[in-house]
């Protein structure tokens, strides 16, 4: 699994009118191509009048699914442009659908190039990019009168705190960015003197969002 990747934080849309017709640019994550799927077709469903649907996306950890289709446009002005965009932000399980409602005017094969990658883009931007880092999962039983100082640290470290459950004793659940598990044990171990119950569960991805001059 990678440490992290960039997608999208979840659907969104914006328009751009060029030359009075309009492109509406759509985006998602999608982790599965049975879920890109399904969000064209929904795409496809809302804008039963448009002209074109035109869709790219990108799926896998190293990009191994790629699809597009420029759905009646000329061949290379729209779809491929529209994946071009996905892979110049290097993003990983999105997919996006540029949505045309033509104008009246042509723009000829530059123009239409220019408006499915100024769709796409606006259509990510509005879905939000996020990266997606791995962190391992703790869950760490400690006495209550250790509860109050664990809770200040974990609060001031790197670590995200995911929850607190009482029970018994005080359950901390814990996630830790790459690099950070041994300190998670070394802290919860040292401030308990050694009466923490701390278990790993496993892996799994928390995104962060980002904006483009954080990439």
């Amino acid at each position: 699994m990678l440490d992290e990747y960039l997608t999208v934080g979840g659907s969104g849309r914006d328009m751009v009118v060029i030359k009075r017709s309009k492109f509406i640019g759509h985006a998602a994550p999608a982790a599965e191509e049975s879920e890109a799927l399904a969000f064209i077709e929904k795409v496809r469903e809302e804008h039963k009048q448009a002209t074109h649907n035109v869709y790219a996306y990108q799926i896998g950890e190293h990009n191994q699914l790629q699809r597009f289709s420029d759905d009646g446009e000329p061949s290379g002005t729209a779809g491929m442009p529209v994946l071009e965009v996905i892979k110049q932000m290097d993003l990983r399980n999105v997919v996006v659908v540029v949505t045309r409602y033509f104008g009246g005017t042509l723009l000829g094969a530059g123009g239409l190039v220019r408006a499915y990658t100024e769709g796409a883009k606006i259509g990510i931007l509005a879905a939000g990019i996020v990266k997606m880092v791995l962190h391992s999962r703790f869950e760490i039983n400690v006495d209550y009168t250790f509860a109050g100082k664990l809770q200040n640290v974990v609060m001031q470290s790197p670590w995200r705190l995911d929850g607190i459950e009482y029970g018994a004793k005080v359950c901390f659940k814990v996630l830790a960015p790459p690099g950070e598990e041994n300190k998670v044990r070394e802290v919860f171990t040292e401030l308990t003197s050694g009466q923490a119950d701390i278990k790993e569960l496993g892996r799994e991805y928390v995104a962060i969002p980002v904006d483009q001059a954080g990439r």
